[in-house]
């Protein structure tokens, strides 16, 4: 199925603009037209313009280009963030990634600001950072469980604004990604690790104490995309019940921002005719 099977370009059906997120339809799949089938065969197709396209990144950060891509995947347990990063990235050379988890701060991790932490996993020049929750967890489970003060958390919406946009002018292209499931779809994916063992090490008791705090999460949410959804770094919203299309989704994320970094390969520091001459001669 061509690229045509989008109705509209991806970054406009998933811009976070006038999202709201308590009316997000989580089974929905905005902007495609296409089945489960055609989704599932049009992804293997981009995976291979990906791939492509992130050896050319990678070629260029190792002749010194700065710029890289940081892709932040946000959304509550079961949403699909470790389905993307080995369906989606494990599509592109792992030289070229640079993967962070972020769990609860360790003890060193505590004694820091909060970005202290994420100022130590940024992408190099070349790279595809991905982020498996992020900085925003500083305003989200955090807000959710009153870990710290409404005046603390409060004040780092504009702070991580400021920080992004720094990341942004020092080259990297920032996609964030906010996956939502629906309770109920979290309650079967949630039963199938309970189901099978080869899935109980996927599954935290904790995460059905959380699924009590799902209203309060949903506003938590709802302010990050208000507040933190900017020119230059933008909020992407996927529903994330249909497995498939939120791993075509982002995959379709990460080619449009590299398409638009308009990368060729870069030219040899050496003197071509000669290296062949030499390697003739041998």
């Amino acid at each position: 199925m061509p690229k045509s099977a989008w109705s509209v370009p991806v970054t406009s059906a998933l811009h976070a603009d006038g999202v709201k997120v308590a009316d997000l339809d989580t089974n929905a799949t905005p902007g495609f037209r296409g089945d489960k089938k055609a989704g599932e065969l049009l992804l293997e197709q981009r995976r291979e313009v990906l791939s492509g396209l992130q050896e050319r990144l990678y070629a260029n950060g190792r002749s010194g280009d700065p710029r890289n891509i940081l892709l932040v995947l946000q959304g509550m347990d079961t949403a699909g963030k470790g389905g993307i990063v080995r369906h989606v990235i494990g599509s592109v050379d792992p030289q070229g990634v640079d993967h962070a988890a972020f769990g609860v701060p360790t003890a060193a991790e505590r004694k820091h600001h909060y970005l202290w932490r994420i100022r130590n996993k940024l992408p190099r020049g070349g790279q595809i950072g991905v982020f498996d929750r992020s900085h925003y967890e500083d305003v989200l489970v955090v807000r959710v469980h009153d870990l710290v003060p409404p005046d603390v958390w409060g004040a780092r919406y504009d702070e991580i604004n400021r920080f992004e946009r720094k990341l942004a002018e020092a080259g990297t292209t920032v996609i964030k990604v906010a996956l939502f499931v629906s309770p109920d779809e979290q309650r079967k994916r949630l039963a199938q690790r309970l189901e099978r063992p080869d899935k109980y090490w996927k599954f935290n008791p904790a995460d059905i104490d959380e699924r009590a705090f799902w209203p309060a999460y949903q506003d938590a949410y709802q302010a990050v995309l208000d507040r933190t959804t900017t020119d230059h770094a933008p909020w992407y919203v996927v529903p994330a019940d249909r497995k498939w299309y939120s791993r075509l989704a982002v995959t379709e994320l990460l080619i449009d921002a590299l398409e638009r970094l308009n990368l060729d390969w870069p030219p040899a520091q050496f003197d071509v005719a000669e290296q062949q001459r030499r390697l003739d001669a041998r």
